[in-house]
């Protein structure tokens, strides 16, 4: 049976995110498909974190600030937050709404259901360590969003985007989201024509890790991974690239930036704005988190052709094959980290093949093409069902 042909000029897209400089690194060529497809796209931000919301206007983007502060919940704080979505979604009326990252698809969840929008996109990058961790502030915070999940999560004209398997199956078992709505899809993907130096470089040999500074991305498990390395006398650069998200829980701050620029164990390089040419000037990459969604500074070390040393969580270990893309260690144990870190730094011929086989990975699972093509497939659905349900 035929789909009904959606008539898409004047169809409105709402799409709300925590970061403006998040939707620019891992939605934004979505968002242009969906304007070259003749929709309107709004586009609500929470902070800029050195994006330019001009750049967007002058594409075509309709942008809003919303005030919302990442990483923390206080409803009563977040008062404000939800007001403004809320005339937000009133002054769009949008035909889709499209909410990433937390705070978005909760409260944008429910408002959209309040506001009557017919369609949605929950886009859960990760489900985050606070439902993996078993102390009792996590228990008891898991306990008072459990309602508010249920609300957001059960529109009638709804799609659940997840990253992995393992977050599939907490929405499903915790959440009790309905399977039928949540599309599994592997990260937010790479143009891989960007990546084009993928043979390693000349000089010293160089391991990178690349993040926003927060503890939970193994910060420090790489640093201590290092300071070992040094003490077994193995020679090579370490790299620690990423900016600080002073407001995220586990963040960094400045006074810890500068203790570790004393101890001298890593290069600090601050954020890069092309990861490609930092992958070009390094030879493996390293990724020690706790937890993710799908990381995408892996997926681009596969479509550099660098070998990858990351933990075996949820997320990290979905983007990579592991002893043929790059190796695995488990989380929070600098001794196994630095172990895997100077297997691949000694034995090259081993570490290129790795190299090669995740750009042979990343062809076939992690192409932007394929991504955004996934993606206008669910807001197609949505439309259609849409029609069906009036």
């Amino acid at each position: 049976m035929n789909k009904p042909q959606i008539m898409k000029k004047n169809k409105k897209i709402l799409i709300l995110v925590n970061y403006l400089s998040f939707f620019l690194s891992h939605r934004l060529p979505i968002a242009e498909a969906l304007l070259a497809k003749g929709f309107e796209v709004f586009i609500g931000y929470g902070e800029l974190r050195g994006a330019d919301p001009k750049l967007l206007e002058q594409r075509g983007f309709k942008v809003d600030f919303i005030p919302m502060q990442p990483g923390s919940f206080n409803l009563l704080k977040d008062l404000k937050t939800i007001y403004c979505i809320w005339v937000f979604f009133n002054k769009v009326k949008p035909d889709i709404a499209h909410l990433i990252t937390i705070k978005p698809y909760l409260y944008g969840g429910i408002i959209s259901r309040l506001c009557g929008v017919r369609s949605l996109i929950t886009a859960v990058s990760g489900v985050g360590s606070l439902f993996v961790n078993k102390d009792l502030k996590s228990k008891l915070i898991r306990m008072l969003l459990y309602p508010i999940y249920k609300l957001a999560f059960n529109h009638l004209n709804q799609k659940v985007i997840v990253q992995n398997k393992d977050d599939l199956k907490i929405l499903v078992n915790w959440g009790g989201v309905n399977l039928s709505k949540i599309k599994l899809l592997k990260g937010s993907g790479v143009k891989l024509e960007n990546f084009i130096n993928l043979h390693e470089p000349d000089g010293i040999l160089t391991v990178c890790f690349a993040a926003r500074l927060i503890r939970n991305k193994g910060v420090y498990e790489y640093v201590s991974a290092v300071r070992l390395l040094k003490e077994r006398g193995i020679k090579a650069q370490f790299l620690l690239a990423g900016d600080l998200d002073i407001n995220n829980p586990t963040g960094l701050n400045l006074k810890d930036l500068n203790k570790l620029k004393d101890e001298g164990y890593v290069k600090i390089i601050g954020y890069q704005k092309d990861i490609s040419i930092l992958y070009a000037k390094s030879h493996i990459v390293c990724l020690p988190s706790y937890r993710e969604g799908l990381p995408k500074s892996l997926i681009e070390a596969a479509a550099a052709s660098r070998a990858v040393v990351t933990t075996d969580v949820p997320g990290c270990r979905d983007a990579i094959i592991p002893n043929k893309t790059g190796l695995l260690v488990p989380a929070k144990d600098s001794q196994k980290l630095a172990d895997a870190l100077q297997w691949l730094i000694e034995n090259p011929k081993e570490r290129i093949a790795m190299g090669k086989e995740g750009r042979k990975f990343a062809e076939k699972e992690f192409p932007i093409e394929k991504i955004i093509q996934n993606h206008l497939d669910i807001y197609e659905d949505l439309l259609s069902n849409s029609l069906r349900l009036t």
